[in-house]
């Protein structure tokens, strides 16, 4: 294994780590993690030589910065949108989620709405890099979305992930319940965006 290898390897399985230590609440699952996380360290440290005293990627906390996020809004020839139903909330929302390190931004787009919305689609354009804030509380995340335009075959779906209970097409204008991750201002300027082939940021 070339050093490169080895070290996206590491980084990745480090990465898997800080994400099951936020968001794990079984406690064998959390003891797994944290010796994945020292291995991993030590591993960064001893073999990649890794600075963990020094701003990195490894340490957030040093220097704030917006986490990245995708969306992606597909739309079949009845002029109806695509939408997951978030099991945590029972809401509906554009498919999406948390880019992963190493992906590109269309790859994090077509990962998100493969596993969410049970389908392959074809990154065709970005709608729009937003800064959002959606909920002032000492627990949110800063972040910048970034929303883009997928097409799908249809008759290629298969199964979501556990995070979502059901994938289903709405009318542009009888939309169900939806998410409070996304506003409904910030919809609307998305779907506008989407309407006239434009790309809006901030």
């Amino acid at each position: 294994m070339k050093y490169q290898e080895f070290y996206d390897f590491v980084v990745k399985v480090h990465s898997i780590a800080k994400i099951g230590l936020t968001y794990s609440t079984d406690a064998y699952a959390i003891d797994n993690y944290k010796e994945l996380n020292e291995l991993s360290r030590e591993m960064l440290e001893k073999f990649c030589d890794v600075k963990f005293d020094r701003p990195s990627m490894f340490e957030r906390d040093i220097y704030p910065t917006p986490s990245i996020s995708s969306r992606t809004i597909i739309v079949n020839k009845k002029h109806e949108i695509l939408l997951v139903r978030e099991a945590n909330s029972g809401l509906w929302s554009l498919p999406g989620g948390w880019a992963d390190l190493y992906d590109s931004p269309s790859q994090a787009a077509f990962n998100e709405v493969s596993q969410e919305a049970g389908i392959e689609p074809e990154i065709v354009r970005l709608v729009a890099l937003l800064e959002r804030t959606p909920h002032k509380s000492n627990k949110n995340v800063p972040e910048y979305v970034m929303v883009f335009e997928g097409k799908i075959d249809e008759s290629k779906f298969h199964d979501h992930c556990h995070e979502v209970t059901d994938v289903k097409f709405f009318p542009m204008d009888k939309l169900p319940e939806m998410s409070k991750k996304m506003s409904k201002e910030e919809r609307d300027r998305i779907f506008k965006a989407y309407e006239d082939g434009t790309t809006i940021f901030d």
